[in-house]
């Protein structure tokens, strides 16, 4: 049998040695190591996107990775590719570290410097552990490509009145309205207000969650609001300094358990970035950036994109660029905003038309909105579009063309754009 092997090592030195002894080991077959926790789990999602077969055996981590800390990528990749082998390597190699370890779902822990024979012990009892859990589930990757629960999706605004918990409630409500079972977070923290979009007030948050450790179900259902709506709410602290105490420890635990118990969880990430909501971006299987077809709007998403990427937590072409306000009018449209961010722009863009909304926003009810809604109808649409939707045979509205028929208008607002560009 051969073993695929998959390192994430981000030594250059340390990376060449683990490349030696690996190529040494009997039926091996090592891939080129990658060099932090994104890329690998960018690798992992898009080698299972086919066959659960495509997925290495075995993944070792060092225990230097990052930005994400090796435990908590562990606890990740174990979530998300349940029949993956996760071999830690580490200069301690203590009982305690092999507990949290194991705690986490790794499948052995080799010590530093490597042995050979360590090495190839461990590496066979992973790999023959992973082919046997395989050949019991007998199913294919889309089972296992998003964990024991489902997909995450993060919503961010490129700034403030954008849209952005606006949006993120209607994708969850799109999505609970198909069929699925979804959780809606405001990770916002310090201005959150999901609850009062939706008219709930609830003692539970999300900072009750933050020093839990071991989130059991029983103690995540003490903290989630179960609204009529179908949606499963987690809300922000209605104490803003609270939210200091969600960090991305403490989000990566919030957002795994949640993942586990829901077929969808929708993130409102609001429009700061944090520790807590840079780790939900992370581990989002969709990322979306709300912006307006304004200058300011799009220099802000162009910012935002940027730290992202400088953070190692979303790369620009994995960013699902989401247009709120337009009108075929609109001097900046949807293409040009791709290009400048060098995200992906959503073949639907939401029309401008708060008319239809100020009612129920202003009554907190805008889960009571208008089928009729121009708004509405973009916004569900959106949510199959972006696979969020049990059935996504949402049809696409009229209002706005496809990403690839969208036309330039290079006048006075255009030129601003382009002249910043590059700042």
């Amino acid at each position: 049998m051969t073993t695929r092997i998959l390192p994430a090592v981000g030594d250059p030195d340390a990376a060449r040695i683990f490349s030696t002894l690996l190529s040494q080991l009997p039926s091996a077959e090592p891939a080129t190591p990658v060099p932090d926790s994104t890329t690998l789990l960018d690798t992992l999602a898009r080698l299972a996107v086919d066959s659960l077969d495509d997925l290495p055996e075995v993944v070792l981590v060092h225990e230097r990775i990052g930005p994400v800390p090796a435990l908590e990528l562990i606890r990740e990749v174990a979530l998300r590719f349940p029949a993956v082998g996760v071999v830690l390597v580490s200069s301690d190699a203590g009982p305690a570290l092999f507990s949290a370890a194991m705690d986490s779902g790794a499948r052995g822990l080799v010590g530093l410097p490597l042995s050979y024979e360590e090495l190839a012990a461990r590496v066979q009892a992973a790999a023959q552990w992973s082919v046997g859990v395989r050949r019991h589930l007998g199913r294919g990757a889309a089972d296992t490509f998003t964990g024991p629960g489902g997909r995450v999706v993060t919503v961010t605004g490129a700034k403030g009145g954008v849209g952005t918990t606006f949006t993120a409630v209607q994708f969850a409500l799109a999505a609970a309205a198909s069929g699925r079972r979804t959780a809606l977070v405001d990770m916002d923290l310090q201005a959150g207000d999901v609850g009062s979009y939706l008219d709930v007030q609830f003692r539970r948050s999300l900072a009750d969650l933050a020093g839990i450790q071991d989130i059991s179900p029983r103690v995540l259902q003490d903290a989630v609001y179960e609204d009529r709506t179908g949606l499963a709410l987690l809300l922000a602290p209605a104490d803003g300094e609270r939210g200091e105490e969600v960090d991305d420890r403490a989000a990566r635990h919030i957002v795994g358990a949640l993942r586990s118990r829901y077929e969808l969880v929708v993130v409102d990430c609001g429009t700061q970035v944090t520790g807590a909501n840079a780790a939900a971006v992370e581990m989002a299987d969709v990322a979306v950036l709300v912006t307006t077809p304004d200058v300011i709007a799009v220099r802000a998403a162009k910012r935002i994109v940027r730290l992202w990427e400088r953070l190692q937590v979303r790369k620009a072409e994995d960013t699902a660029m989401v247009v709120n306000r337009w009108s075929k009018h609109t001097e900046i449209q949807p293409a040009l905003i791709e290009k400048i961010t060098k995200t992906r722009a959503t073949r639907t863009p939401v029309p401008a038309a708060f008319k239809e909304l100020q009612a129920v926003v202003d009554a907190g009810r805008v889960q009571d909105l208008d089928n009729r809604s121009t708004v509405k109808q973009a916004l569900w649409a959106l949510a199959g579009e972006l696979g969020l939707l049990a059935a996504p045979d949402t049809p696409a509205p009229a209002a706005g063309p496809p990403g690839g028929a969208l036309t330039l208008r290079a006048a006075g607002t255009v030129s601003r754009l382009r002249r910043g560009r590059e700042g």
